[in-house]
């Protein structure tokens, strides 16, 4: 058979199909929406999957890493708040919150265990970091949920020995917590005693702790604080008021000036000063005013200041230049 011929007869029957097609579509009908679905499913799951490995997984890692490091973010909040009197140790709670939500949500039980440690700690830390004494049975309640925490780590991460070893470490510091240092010291023990924990972290931190446990167990007193000193009464008093000059009342001679009744003046004990007349400025044989003397000790305790008497005024000049001021 020669090729143009069965060209020919390929074309005739793809015809023929095509004429055909309507009437075996409205006959087939129902296979045809089945297959057409079960497409659309198909592709939709590998679109799904790959989203999923690619898009969402990476966002969920992402938003869990976050979330572990607000612990240390909330601790340092919290500290800074204190500075400011203010009690901020709520946001450990909520963080605790955030980690058992995660924890239940978590596809992997690594990280679901991951979040569980944190927990706990964001649990117990709470109780340190509160400002206000804390109840027993506040302190009770949460170590309760810290220890079922820890507890559930055991059971989820059969397969990693750190998370299980930090576990067991978390569950002697809940014991530690309540005052039961017998029933922390032998989960130490146990933990130092398991050759699968020696490269852990947590085997480091229990033996250490085995070490300086009767440390922990005496009473703290703390020293009472000292008084404050008292500062002398003149750094205590105000400052001394200096009311305004009225210049109206100045008098019009440019060599007048007001008399001060009362020179409340404090140098250094036992200095002499001398106070011009102007009225006995002729008693003398050269015309010098006779000066008084006047001892200034130290200021003698609730003296009061006089004031300024505008109205009565000397005739003495501006200069004076007879003024003596003896040494001690």
């Amino acid at each position: 058979m020669k090729s143009e011929h069965r060209h020919e007869l390929k074309t005739n029957e793809l015809a023929e199909w095509i004429a055909n097609l309507p009437q075996w579509s409205r006959g087939n009908y129902r296979m045809i929406i089945y297959v057409s679905v079960v497409a659309v499913l198909v592709a939709g799951s590998g679109l799904w999957y790959w989203y999923n490995k690619n898009v969402e997984s990476v966002q969920r890692q992402l938003n869990f890493t976050s979330l572990l490091s607000r612990l240390p973010q909330n601790k340092m909040q919290i500290l800074m708040a204190q500075a400011r009197g203010v009690d901020a140790s709520y946001v450990l709670i909520e963080t605790a919150g955030a980690l058992r939500a995660a924890a239940d949500g978590a596809k992997d039980d690594q990280m679901a265990a991951l979040a569980l440690i944190k927990r706990a700690e964001a649990l117990r830390a709470g109780l340190h970091y509160r400002q206000e004494a804390v109840s027993e049975a506040e302190v009770r309640t949460a170590i309760n949920q810290a220890k079922s925490a820890y507890s559930q780590v055991l059971g989820r991460a059969t397969l990693n020995r750190s998370l299980r070893a930090a576990a067991r470490f978390g569950l002697g510091l809940c014991e530690e917590e309540l005052g039961n240092f017998d029933g922390a010291r032998q989960i130490y023990k146990e933990l130092v005693a398991n050759p699968d924990f020696e490269a852990t972290t947590a085997f480091a931190q229990a033996k250490h702790r085995l070490e300086t446990m009767a440390d922990y167990q005496q009473k703290v007193v703390f020293k009472a604080s000292p008084r404050p000193r008292q500062l002398l009464p003149d750094f205590l008093e105000p400052p001394s008021q200096l009311g305004p000059v009225d210049v109206n009342l100045w008098p019009p001679a440019p060599n007048r000036v007001p008399r001060v009744l009362d020179y409340n003046v404090k140098p250094e004990p036992n200095f002499v000063f001398r106070v011009l007349d102007a009225n006995q400025r002729t008693q003398t044989p050269n015309g010098a005013p006779v000066v008084s003397d006047i001892n200034i000790g130290p200021k003698a305790p609730n003296s009061a200041r006089a004031a300024v008497d505008v109205n009565q005024w000397l005739e003495a000049p501006i200069g004076l230049s007879d003024i003596n001021v003896p040494g001690k």
